[in-house]
């Protein structure tokens, strides 16, 4: 949805894209508080320079075709800037490197804000290092329950669950797991699913 131009700066083919590059929109708050869709990674990139990514897995996929088995890779990536926003995407591709660009994108396009706050029992701090209060999500035959913890406690779950919510800036965290955990796409998307859960709930003048 994008193209560079002939300095290889950012030429945007969205009317956000343009509203961002004429500074009518200062940050991705702006973005979703408008109720606006992001259609260009660049914008993402561009108002959130310190944004991160990491690999959450590497698959094969394999599809039978009248020549033989055609093979690509699949693969699972987050994005986040430590500080209230995160994104999960999947890309496929021949290459490795190839499908975890395409991921790379895909999560920026699905970036959303995530709320933080203190609403573990035993913290009461009014820091926003864990959840507001309990939120859960659901991709699959996978569901995850994210539960506020007080400071100091970390974040207890598995390594993609600690990898998604450490990009997302909750820093202390309980999480409890059901059903088929092993499948890589469905529990990275269930744990998204949970986050997005917190700005759904609450009004958008009190998003992070």
């Amino acid at each position: 949805m994008s193209r560079a131009g002939e300095g290889g700066g950012w030429i945007p083919r969205t009317k956000v894209g343009r509203m961002v590059q004429e500074g009518k929109l200062a940050s991705l708050a702006d973005i979703f508080t408008q109720g606006l869709k992001i259609m260009e990674p660049e914008i993402v990139d561009a108002l959130l320079p310190n944004v991160k990514h990491e690999v959450l897995g590497i698959g094969i996929v394999q599809k039978q075709t009248d020549a033989g088995e055609k093979t690509r890779f699949k693969a699972i990536v987050c994005v986040g800037n430590e500080d209230g926003y995160v994104g999960v995407g999947s890309g496929k591709a021949r290459q490795v490197r190839i499908a975890i660009d395409k991921a790379i994108v895909d999560a920026k396009l699905n970036i959303i804000p995530v709320l933080r706050g203190c609403g573990s029992w035993e913290c009461a701090c009014d820091q926003p290092h864990s959840l507001p209060f309990k939120v859960r999500g659901k991709c699959g035959s996978v569901s995850i329950e994210l539960i506020p913890g007080p400071r100091g406690l970390g974040l207890v779950g598995g390594e993609i669950t600690k990898t998604v919510l450490r990009l997302a800036g909750v820093r202390d965290c309980w999480s409890r797991t059901f059903g088929s955990t092993s499948t890589l796409s469905s529990m990275a998307y269930a744990i998204y699913d949970a986050l997005r859960g917190s700005y759904r709930i609450i009004p958008p003048s009190e998003w992070s």
